[in-house]
């Protein structure tokens, strides 16, 4: 949807780090918007060439925009695809702009395309946009990749027209999901629109056309990730970061601000955690960052408030003069700042309610010191916790758990601690 500038400071998601590193091996063309809306239509798309990649924006109609991006995308998909389906809100105007906007996409990539390109879509925000294309007659391959979960088909069907949006996603050659969970919420879709017989093989097949569907489980440059960690301990920030601690232990959390990254519960377990386990008092600091997200979307100003509301609670209860329990920041830093950060803890905590992935999971374990590596406590409902067997697995809605997890990684011994990491 929204793509990566060119700039000099590095981005600090990692799923923007990741997608740039695949661009820059390979070169090409990576188009979507400019991050800016316009009262005109837009004309064709600004490019800008950096090495091997060149980068296409266009602006996006205001008179779309907030029906498209705050509306259907992160009103309707975004809690749907994460199983808060009483959050969902639905209107057919919005749903008219996010294909409208999904047309406009494919009206302006079409002009650039070259006859040996391989068309790569990414994510909710442009599930229609490979139909669009072959609707004007594109015939280059297409991919199309979700970043985040895929829901069984009996959340989905809450969506009106539903039926639609599974065959829109069966328009590319190739659908990709992060774990085999989202694969099969796919094919239960699938079976249902298209009745069992549309899978054949493990692959998916409509009016002739076949769509192969796997699990592709994105990761993170681990070596990359190791560079900016050990790069980044001698920066201003992390060295005021480190020193600011006082000598105490670090327990760390970042995450986009969203509900469905389980932050009021987060410390609400580490509030339980203090609670449970007094010796830690003014021993630990929790440092929680989380970046301001969608501040047009009011669910997003309700569980800021919520966050500031029980940071300020949980300070007043349990700080000290000299400390302060929770360490609550809505500032972005940079990609090798946050490795810096993820380095000096020795828990970093994920725990979203739902998660298609969750890179910040592997970066934490990637920016240990493999000599004296720290733990890491994740949700099982975090699309990562499939491949990251070493970690503390918990329920993020079960806050004793959570509570008794860190405290489990503050006390484990370095031998299982290294055996955790290795793994």
């Amino acid at each position: 949807n929204r793509i990566a500038q060119p700039r000099r400071v590095p981005a600090a998601g990692g799923l923007e780090v990741g997608l740039m590193a695949a661009m820059k091996t390979r070169g090409g063309l990576w188009f979507g918007w400019s991050g800016e809306q316009s009262d005109d239509a837009p004309s064709a798309a600004t490019i800008i060439r950096r090495q091997d990649v060149s980068y296409a924006t266009i602006d996006l109609p205001r008179t779309d925009f907030a029906d498209y991006y705050a509306g259907f995308c992160n009103g309707t998909l975004w809690p749907l695809f994460h199983y808060f389906v009483g959050a969902m809100q639905y209107s057919e105007a919005h749903r008219d702009a996010y294909l409208r906007v999904n047309r406009l996409f494919a009206e302006h990539l079409i002009p650039m395309l070259r006859p040996d390109d391989l068309v790569w879509v990414h994510d909710y925000h442009l599930i229609p946009l490979a139909h669009a294309l072959r609707e004007r007659g594109v015939t280059q391959p297409i991919g199309f990749f979700l970043h985040i979960p895929f829901p069984h088909v009996e959340a989905l069907r809450a969506l009106p027209g539903h039926d639609d949006l599974v065959r829109w996603l069966l328009a590319p050659d190739l659908v990709g999901l992060q774990t085999p969970r989202d694969l099969a919420s796919l094919r239960s879709a699938v079976a249902d629109v298209l009745g069992p017989a549309a899978l054949r093989n493990g692959d998916a097949h409509i009016d002739g056309h076949t769509t192969r569907l796997g699990v592709f489980p994105i990761g993170v440059d681990v070596d990359a990730i190791r560079r900016e960690a050990q790069q980044s301990r001698d920066s201003e920030t992390v060295r005021r970061m480190s020193a600011g601690l006082l000598g105490r232990r670090c327990v760390i959390g970042v995450d986009r601000l969203d509900y469905s990254k389980g932050l009021v519960d987060r410390f609400q377990a580490y509030e339980r955690f203090m609670e449970r386990h007094p010796q830690w008092l003014n021993h630990v600091t929790f440092l929680q960052i989380a970046p301001l997200s969608r501040t047009d979307v009011r669910a997003y100003d309700e569980i800021r408030h919520s966050l500031e509301q029980t940071a300020g609670r949980i300070n007043g209860r349990f700080a000290e003069p000299d400390w302060t329990p929770i360490r609550y920041l809505n500032r972005n830093f940079s990609h090798e700042t946050l490795m810096g950060f993820l380095r000096k803890a020795c828990v970093g905590v994920v725990t979203p309610i739902r998660d298609g992935m969750n890179l910040v999971a592997k970066e934490f374990v990637a920016a240990q010191d493999p000599e004296d590596p720290g733990v890491l406590v994740l949700s099982r409902l975090a699309g990562a916790a499939e491949e990251l067997g070493g970690a503390l697995l918990v329920n993020p809605r079960d806050t004793g758990a959570i509570a008794s997890a860190v405290h489990d990684a503050l006390s484990m011994p370095l031998r299982e601690r290294c055996t955790r990491h290795a793994q």
